[in-house]
């Protein structure tokens, strides 16, 4: 009788690695139909993975700050890109004015109001509790792609979905200044150092003005190479839609090396790669293999969230901290986002959806990351607690209510979910 000795580790990474991608494929199909989400999922998985007994590791981003940090940034410029890439609407101030209205009121507004609420409710230092304001406050380009307009070209752009999409795309580039300003405080208490004019001159100025010029300048360049040099040599007769992830790679890279906004600078370089040729099928297909990347990533993101979670990374919580959480969710952004839709054309059950969907995730996380890794912070624990629990409770609320939301919104303006599920099914 043969001796059967246990798998090595690499096959088993293997097997799992296998697992994984199909689980990529399918999922979205079989949960279209059902309350559920994709990271719902993927964190039930990571949190049963991790619990086994042969699995030592943890995957805590206190112990892993570097990983975390990197990871996250990689999973959000590639999402970016894939938003970018989405948006069959011409950017114009009219056209894009729910836009502006979530960036330019409901954001700040829900930044303050986590601000009060760390400094006043939680006693965080008010350095920490700027820093968890601006974490918490951009929706999610990651986790918000269920309420996101469907692939180019597939007619799925309503005021919510092009609204929450274009926010996504944008809020992270303009989040990053308040980010920057809680770090620029804590380093200003450690040295007493003067921060404002290295702020507002670099930070804000230099920062947001190069990142969208690098980004505009850069998408001109992969949209002149992809469509419009002589037929034989543009990028768009290899019909390989790796090209989008060279152009994210080469526009994040460039205009970090330049000190400014990369994430900015991705969003801008899709929209204007998209605006080059905005109706070739071309466009379709580096969506898609972005979006393949990004939901391979976000797996394995989710699944060491899930081991995070299960390791303990909930543990510094204190009850008030629970209350926050809930408030975050379920009154600060929503509230903050009827605000900025004060007259905006819209019916109520759209401003309310647009209010509600304000995912927190995989960008809350960077930022967090990203922070913590600039300056030391004694509440470190604390705020990843507090953000990991807000990313939760948003993965499982909004999670839950985004299929029956979405699919009543569109059969209450006349829409059949089914119907234009199949027709973009048609075109891919």
């Amino acid at each position: 009788m043969p001796v059967f000795s246990p798998p090595e580790p690499y096959i088993l990474w293997l097997t799992g690695a296998g697992v994984l991608i199909a689980l990529v494929a399918w999922l979205p199909l079989a949960l279209r139909q059902l309350p559920l989400s994709l990271p719902i999922i993927c964190i039930a998985i990571g949190a049963g993975v991790f619990s086994l007994p042969g699995v030592s590791v943890r995957p805590d981003p206190l112990v892993w700050p570097q990983v975390t940090e990197r990871l996250t940034e990689l999973i959000v410029i590639i999402a970016l890109m894939g938003a970018g890439l989405k948006l069959d609407r011409v950017f114009s101030w009219r056209k894009w004015n729910v836009t502006w209205r979530l960036l330019a009121i409901t954001m700040p507004l829900s930044i303050g109001a986590i601000t009060l609420i760390g400094g006043v409710l939680l006693g965080l230092s008010w350095t920490a509790a700027l820093l968890l304001g601006a974490c918490l406050a951009p929706t999610d380009p990651v986790l918000a792609a269920d309420v996101q307009v469907g692939p180019p070209r597939s007619g799925e752009e309503d005021k919510v979905r092009f609204g929450l999409t274009s926010e996504a795309g944008l809020n992270d580039g303009f989040a990053f200044p308040f980010v920057n300003l809680a770090i620029a405080l804590a380093l200003a208490a450690h040295t007493g150092q003067p921060w404002a004019c290295e702020w507002v001159l670099h930070n804000v100025l230099w920062e947001i003005a190069v990142g969208t010029l690098g980004g505009w300048l850069i998408g001109r360049a992969f949209g002149w190479l992809t469509f419009h040099v002589p037929a034989e040599t543009r990028l768009a007769q290899t019909g390989d839609g790796l090209i989008a992830i060279s152009a994210t790679l080469v526009s994040y890279g460039i205009t970090e090396m330049l000190d400014c906004y990369g994430f900015l600078a991705v969003f801008i370089t899709a929209l204007t790669l998209r605006r080059s040729h905005r109706d070739h099928a071309f466009n379709r297909q580096m969506h898609d293999i972005t979006e393949q990347v990004e939901r391979i990533a976000m797996m394995v993101l989710l699944l060491l969230f899930g081991g995070a979670l299960i390791g303990g990374l909930l543990a510094p919580l204190r009850s008030v901290d629970v209350v926050a959480a809930i408030v975050i969710i379920l009154l600060v952004r929503p509230a903050a986002g009827l605000v900025g839709l004060a007259g905006f054309k819209a019916d109520r059950l759209e401003k309310a959806t647009l209010a509600f969907f304000g995912i927190r995730g995989v960008g809350s996380f960077y930022y967090l990351a990203y922070a913590l890794n600039a300056v030391q912070w004694h509440e470190a624990e604390r705020l990843w607690a507090i953000t990991g629990l807000v990313a939760l409770l948003s993965i499982l609320l909004h999670g839950l209510t985004v299929t029956p939301v979405m699919r009543w919104l569109d059969r209450e303006h006349g829409r059949d979910p089914d119907a234009e599920e199949e027709s973009a099914a048609s075109l891919a």
